[in-house]
């Protein structure tokens, strides 16, 4: 349904900009939700993208649409904007998304966006320009609603009614206390329905859960994801509130943290290929590929060394492939399973025995199944049983290691500290092939005194 959506907006806006139909593409420009208007901007030229976005005439969608952009392309269409065009826009978007813009252009060009900002923006911004871009605290919402914990139910309506109308994320109301430390939350639920005269402090709830500035964006969506909260807050060494990190801003998290690990596991580098232009995509590509290919010089290496079997029975090279793909897939399959366990919180690194030991079992086991088959298939083509045992015994011995292999790396990588997802793809696989390719031939050399 959404491509759909996104299908219909391009096609007519590209028809309406062929046609010069102005006042037509006027109307729908200002009538599509900034979402809707972001999904087709990625398949517009840089001259209809202008185009299009000269037609907004509200300032706060203009930003809408500028925190609902890839930051990529929306880097690529602010590069020739004025910059008092860009400081008017930013004055209407959320901080957070401003910090993290800011945080992607130069120094001297963010200083100047800065200075054209009103004080009270700017001074906001860069607060949250202090934290590391990943952390809770950069990716942090400042403006939110706190209030002290004698403060009534009817006091609270009130002041939420008069100051914090504008507030993004109204549905929390946290409690704090005389130095700002917090000490509770209410859900406007919970405000609506008590006696105006009730204090907070005596319906809030104490058991908050929070993190720290510094905790790691990753962690922070963890947290929301398991206690399925709309928000959490934010506090500083001292347990002194200093913004919120909202669900929306998790949702984009997850999805980043996500796409992030399937690049990394397909050994394609951290970004979406159509953001980057053609040197840099190549560049993020070389060293992943360069695991490929030691791996295939130590192949090349290992069936060298065992050149003379192969002379001598060439039918060994005709289970090559069928022997590393059975291998590779399960490799692949078993470090898929343990980077996302990984990535979700399911797993934990001090199970690295548990894990290991089962993916192990299962490895074991699916390859005596498969190697049973493909040793009968060998049999009734060659009716050679030394052979047909021989690739049997390879598919089960490789299919162990793999699965071995495909568990053990990302549990040792997250260790010791790097992202596990870089130990799926390149190294798991070039690994699986030379361990595989190096079992078939030892074990031909055993069974077939090749």
């Amino acid at each position: 349904m959404t491509i759909d959506r996104t299908k219909i907006l391009l096609d007519t806006t590209k028809r309406l900009l062929r046609r010069g139909a102005t006042a037509h593409l006027h109307k729908i420009v200002n009538k599509t939700h900034a979402a809707d208007l972001a999904a087709a901007f990625q398949f517009l030229t840089s001259s209809e993208q202008r185009a299009v976005f000269d037609h907004i005439e509200d300032v706060e969608q203009k930003a809408m649409l500028f925190s609902e952009l890839d930051e990529g392309l929306l880097l690529a269409f602010i590069e020739d904007m004025p910059a008092e065009q860009i400081a008017e826009i930013l004055e209407h978007m959320p901080n957070d998304d401003v910090a993290d813009l800011l945080g992607k252009l130069s120094d001297d060009r963010a200083k100047t966006l800065l200075d054209l900002m009103t004080r009270e923006g700017s001074e906001e911004v860069e607060g949250l320009l202090g934290y590391d871009a990943e952390t809770a605290g950069g990716i942090m919402l400042p403006d939110f609603i706190a209030l002290k914990e004698e403060t009534t139910a009817g006091e609270a309506i009130k002041a939420l009614q008069r100051d914090y109308a504008d507030t993004e994320m109204p549905f929390y109301l946290y409690v704090v206390n005389d130095h700002d430390n917090l000490v509770g939350v209410i859900s406007l639920r919970q405000l609506v329905v008590v006696p105006p005269d009730t204090t907070l402090k005596s319906i809030m709830t104490t058991d908050v859960v929070s993190v720290q500035t510094d905790t790691d964006q990753e962690e922070v969506a963890k947290i929301v994801a398991r206690y399925n909260i709309l928000a959490v807050p934010v506090v500083d060494e001292n347990n002194t509130l200093v913004g919120i990190v909202t669900v929306d801003d998790v949702v984009d998290i997850i999805r980043e943290e996500a796409t992030e690990d399937i690049l990394k596991m397909a050994g394609a580098g951290e970004g979406f290929a159509e953001s980057q232009s053609l040197l840099k995509n190549t560049r993020s590509r070389l060293p992943w590929l360069l695991a490929s290919w030691v791996g295939g010089v130590i192949a090349f290496v290992v069936v060298a060394h065992f050149q003379g079997s192969l002379s001598r029975l060439i039918y060994l090279a005709a289970f090559i492939p069928a022997i590393m793909a059975m291998s590779g897939n399960i490799g692949t399959q078993s470090s898929t399973i343990v980077v996302r366990g990984l990535a979700t919180g399911r797993l934990s690194v001090k199970q690295i025995g548990e894990v290991v030991l089962k993916e192990l079992a299962t490895g074991l086991l699916l390859g005596l199944v498969y190697g049973l088959l493909l040793g009968l298939v060998v049999q009734w083509r060659y009716e050679m049983w030394p052979f047909a045992m021989t690739v049997g015994f390879a598919v089960v011995g490789s299919m162990t290691v793999a699965a071995l292999a495909g568990s053990l790396l990302p549990m040792v990588f997250a260790r010791i500290h790097i992202d596990p997802a870089v130990a799926t793809g390149p190294f798991v696989t070039t690994f699986v092939d030379v361990a595989g390719v190096f079992l078939y031939f030892q074990i031909a050399t055993w069974l077939l005194g090749a």
